[in-house]
């Protein structure tokens, strides 16, 4: 899903609004604007009804009423309510866009005339959004029963009072439900109303000024009349009100309609954010003066909002996959340019002294759940490694790629790009969460070795197939180049990883050896027929067989592939001279290199050879003398044997022996150059 959500303003009208020349005028315009009932809240709703309820209990009294309204300091008709802003306020009056300096000027300069309405007339006002012309009725209401107050009208009938002192509670409580419905209502329509939202500031200018916050507030079971309604805290809550019913209403899809359901409603909720924050930049800002800090308002509102929404949605059993969506979304979307940075809604929309969206506890409880999940999810991919290598190339005897004369595999680079991958995607969401990850592909990757060499041995034992060679050799190479990677891109020390690699080079070495002796042993033991003694038969048969085993191992890398190549030139020879000192044999000097560089092992077998093949006694000895030259770790048992094959009786043997055994006593040419020493000689020696 593509998160590079594009800022475009909806269409979003806005007049300027004008000033009003009179109180019939404004009341004019009110009107004409608070046409759309749609906005209406439930709560306002439940005090109309009150409010209705209670005139129809007292309409029989209301002739009564008015003709003992004439009387006293109390007349509506007789009264006229008149306030002013204070100087202080006047002087400190802000600038405000779209008219709305005009509109303060007009409160300083002129009175806002209240009328004696009844309690229904000045509901109805409230209901039509006619606000101004119902705060000054209602203020009108409080100033007269507050004077009737203080005069002691009610000393002989309080619950008069009580109820006079309700309706004002009631009409002043209604207005503040149709505040917040309209502030909640501003993001909802398609269009702002300029001038509801200029209207909506005059009136809490109107309170402010009307009811000073003098810090004395009504105790409990005293009335409220005079005292701050605090409306403009109102229009903060309900910013936050609607800043929340706009987050829980955006699209969000269960699990089961949609498996990239959590991807679908953070974009959603991206995109409509995005548009609201939009709007509020390019239209609502200019209804409010600037003390209101509106668009800060809003977005700590949405803030605060999507962050209840996060901790909602983190408390949810969520799979490994929206682990990462979410921890991505706080870490890397919310505050960058594809949201809350974007251009478009800059400088209005500030991020820097934004509180977290998780808290600490949460934020850490997700990483952690995250981690858990993901070890499951990285031996998954690594299962997967196996089964392809298993099913799709030794399965189907696919030989491996050739690179640089190098058999390839792609099983180094393929854990190098699952490690690499998620530690990448990890670490953009913290650098601890990196490492972590970076820790947990480490050990998976030394479990799954062992068994990956586990699966392969199993294989290549079960069936003689044609790519194990190369096969092995391409996965040697691999092993190389796997640590030098991680050593290099992600900096770890694999002295671990090296141990078990040793170990399992050591196992397939072991199964190479074991199937170059299954193929060499029948070979050996042709050669030693009556035909090769009789050289009318030349043992090119077992250096072809032996060379198109390990020839596959010079395409493995330095020095890995040389080493082995020295072990089979070794096992070849060895396993001649095994053969050869068994009784009654003659052999032919004939073998071939294979490949090696070990030099040393050619004379071996030609000093055998002129040894049985020499006839004079001489000679002889002097073979034997050059035998022990080039190989000082051959002892007298085998010096025996191939004198006594060569049909020599025990006393010459013993004399030849003893003229060529000072030989033996010369410096041995090191561990890497002994032959004899590892070749069993015969117990019991037949003699001819």
């Amino acid at each position: 899903m593509n998160r590079n959500t594009e800022l475009r303003p909806r269409s979003i009208t806005s007049e300027p609004a004008s000033p009003t020349n009179s109180t019939g005028e404004e009341k004019m315009e009110v009107a004409c604007e608070l046409s759309s009932p749609t906005l209406h809240s439930g709560d306002s709703g439940f005090f109309e009804r009150g409010i209705k309820t209670m005139l129809s209990i007292r309409k029989s009294k209301r002739s009564l009423n008015k003709e003992k309204g004439k009387e006293g300091t109390g007349t509506w008709k007789g009264k006229r309510l008149s306030f002013r802003f204070s100087k202080s306020y006047e002087e400190n009056k802000t600038t405000i866009c779209n008219g709305m300096e005009e509109i303060s000027e007009k409160i300083a300069a002129e009175p806002i005339q209240g009328k004696p309405l009844s309690v229904m007339e000045i509901n109805e006002l409230i209901q039509k959004r006619q606000l101004l012309e119902a705060f000054a009725s209602i203020k009108y209401l409080e100033d007269e029963t507050i004077a009737e107050r203080d005069a002691e009208k009610y000393k002989d009938n309080p619950q008069e009072f009580v109820r006079k002192s309700k309706d004002v509670d009631l009409l002043y409580n209604s207005i503040t439900n149709m505040i917040q419905s309209i502030v909640v209502g501003t993001l909802e329509q398609p269009t702002v109303e300029d001038t509801m939202l200029n209207s909506l500031v005059t009136l809490i200018a109107h309170e402010e000024a009307a009811h000073p916050n003098t810090g004395n507030t009504a105790g409990p079971g005293s009335d409220l009349l005079g005292t701050p309604r605090k409306w403009r805290e109102e229009w903060r809550e309900a910013i936050n009100e609607s800043a929340r019913k706009r987050v829980q209403r955006v699209p969000m899809a269960s699990k089961k309609e949609e498996s990239f359901w959590l991807d679908l409603h953070l974009g959603f909720l991206q995109k409509q954010l995005s548009e609201d924050l939009l709007k509020i930049k390019l239209s609502v800002k200019k209804c409010y003066p600037e003390e209101y800090q509106v668009c800060d308002m809003y977005v700590e509102a949405f803030h605060n909002a999507v962050a209840s929404h996060l901790q909602e949605l983190s408390q949810r059993p969520l799979e490994f996959n929206e682990l990462y969506t979410l921890l991505d979304w706080v870490a890397n979307i919310y505050r960058s340019e594809l949201f809350l940075g974007h251009p478009d809604l800059k400088p209005e929309v500030k991020t820097e002294n934004l509180s977290l969206l998780l808290t600490p506890a949460d934020w850490d409880k997700l990483k952690n759940d995250y981690i858990t999940l993901a070890k499951g999810k990285i031996k998954s991919y690594f299962g997967n490694i196996l089964r392809l290598e298993v099913t799709e190339k030794w399965e189907k005897e696919v030989h491996p790629e050739v690179k640089e004369n190098l058999y390839h595999s792609s099983l180094s680079f393929d854990i190098q790009t699952i490690i690499g991958e998620h530690m990448k995607i990890s670490g953009a969401i913290s650098r601890s969460l990196g490492t972590k990850m970076l820790e947990l592909c480490l050990a998976e990757l030394h479990e799954f070795v062992p068994r990956f060499g586990e699966e392969f041995v199993a294989w290549s034992t079960a069936q003689d197939s044609p790519v194990f060679a190369p096969y092995f050799t391409a996965y040697i190479n691999s092993f190389h180049d796997l640590v030098s990677g991680l050593e290099r891109v992600f900096k770890v020390n694999t002295e671990e990883l090296q141990k078990i690699l040793a170990t399992l080079t050591r196992n397939f070495t072991n199964i190479f050896l074991n199937k170059l002796r299954t193929k060499a042993q029948p070979l050996l033991k042709k050669i030693l027929t009556k035909d090769w003694i009789l050289v009318t038969e030349r043992p090119d048969s077992l250096a072809s067989a032996v060379s198109q085993f390990s020839e596959h191992l010079q395409h493995m890398r330095e020095p890995m592939g040389q080493e082995l190549l020295r072990d089979v030139h070794k096992y070849v020879v060895r396993e001649y001279i095994m053969q050869v000192i068994k009784p009654r044999r003659k052999m032919n000097g004939e073998t071939r290199q294979q490949g090696s560089d070990s030099d040393w092992l050619l004379p071996a077998i030609h000093h055998i050879a002129n040894i049985i093949g020499e006839k004079k006694k001489d000679k002889i000895k002097e073979y034997v003398k050059e035998l022990c030259q080039d190989y000082p770790d051959i002892r007298k048992e085998h010096i025996l044997a191939v004198l006594a094959l060569r049909g020599l009786g025990r006393t010459r043997r013993a004399a030849i022996f003893r003229q060529g055994f000072r030989v033996l006593e010369s410096p041995s040419s090191g561990e890497d150059s002994t032959l004899f020493a590892e070749i069993d000689a015969p117990v019991i020696i037949s003699c001819f």
